[in-house]
């Protein structure tokens, strides 16, 4: 039986290196669900048609991790038809064995509700905004308005808002290292998987 770990929260709060770690811990499959909609955005034309031709090829583009892609992704990622496209290929992947890992904003609450392990992955404006600014060599301050850009459109979305699910364990990374916020996960993975054993 799979066992799905859903991974929510707002960029550069660690939850996509979370979730690596997880990964390769346990052996299980990861997807960084970002990469759908930034893919998506990134093709450009119009973002349904996109979406619905999505394929696997289209997630390894250099450019994915770029800050205009990220502004790209939020901007499709509020289009209902767009995240219908990717709902199944998301909840699919999710199905893998022994587990999958899926990282984005709305897994825990639309695209897998019942998985098993929940974390909601935050930490303060300013941490965010260094990280993501270190990460791509960039001025902290105009990351940090990006940031609080795409924070807003992206809580007040109709379809599918950033939110924790009511059951996901909240994680704030702002004063924690990798290794401790990849620990305090695991711990949680594993309290879960000893109750399914």
């Amino acid at each position: 039986m799979s066992f799905t770990i859903a991974i929510d929260g707002p960029a550069a709060a660690g939850k996509g290196t979370i979730a690596r770690a997880l990964a390769a811990r346990f052996g299980f499959a990861h997807l960084d669900t970002g990469l759908l909609y930034r893919a998506v955005g990134m093709k450009g034309g119009d973002p349904v048609a996109a979406a619905q031709s999505l394929r696997s090829e289209d997630l390894t583009r250099p450019d994915l991790r770029s800050a205009e892609a990220g502004q790209a992704a939020s901007r499709v990622a509020a289009i209902p038809d767009v995240r219908a496209a990717l709902i199944d290929f998301q909840r699919h992947f999710a199905l893998q064995e022994p587990g999958a890992i899926l990282d984005g904003r709305d897994i825990g609450t639309v695209i897998c509700p019942d998985a098993p392990v929940k974390l909601y992955v935050i930490a303060d404006d300013e941490t965010r905004a260094s990280r993501r600014a270190a990460e791509l060599g960039a001025d902290p301050a105009e990351i940090l308005a990006q940031l609080r850009e795409r924070d807003a459109r992206d809580r007040a979305r109709d379809a599918a808002p950033l939110r924790a699910a009511s059951d996901a364990l909240t994680l704030d990374t702002t004063t924690l290292t990798i290794a401790e916020a990849v620990a305090a996960a695991t711990a949680a993975v594993e309290r879960a998987l000893a109750s399914r054993s």
